[in-house]
């Protein structure tokens, strides 16, 4: 899976939207509830280091099983200091791909969350670069 498109983050202009003070059941309904609570500005919840954070769009199908799909937007915290099991973002020969960091005794690899791709063995040595690690997916239902 690669990264097709990098966006830095903007938090100049909140986009605050109204958030339902009632937790919505997944199960059988509820009756209706119209209390509307304070409203929601994403960027509040998602954003952490608004000054390291990025946004990317991901193509391909290496990460289905983590629930990254093609298509969706990650959101990248470059601020996070990067630990085994996270996803991450990682040049590999110029490209960016998203990933799974498995560490271990200082080295590591990259492993994709799909039975169809092998886990790749690196070295930081061999020019590859952790650049951030994923906070968040957004993907259309």
């Amino acid at each position: 899976m690669r990264v097709v498109h990098v966006h830095s983050s903007d938090l100049a202009v909140s986009r605050a939207c109204p958030l339902v003070l009632e937790r919505i059941r997944a199960g059988f309904p509820s009756p209706a509830e119209d209390y509307i609570d304070q409203p929601l500005d994403l960027n509040e919840h998602l954003i952490h280091h608004p000054a390291a954070t990025f946004f990317v769009r991901v193509a391909g199908d290496s990460m289905i099983d983590a629930g990254i799909h093609d298509g969706d937007l990650l959101i990248v915290d470059r601020a996070i200091e990067p630990y085994s099991g996270a996803v991450a973002i990682v040049a590999v020969g110029g490209e960016l791909t998203v990933k799974r960091l498995q560490i271990s005794d200082g080295e590591f690899s990259l492993a994709a969350a799909n039975p169809n791709y092998p886990a790749i063995a690196v070295s930081e040595s061999e020019g590859v670069h952790i650049w951030g690690v994923c906070r968040h997916v957004i993907h259309t239902l």
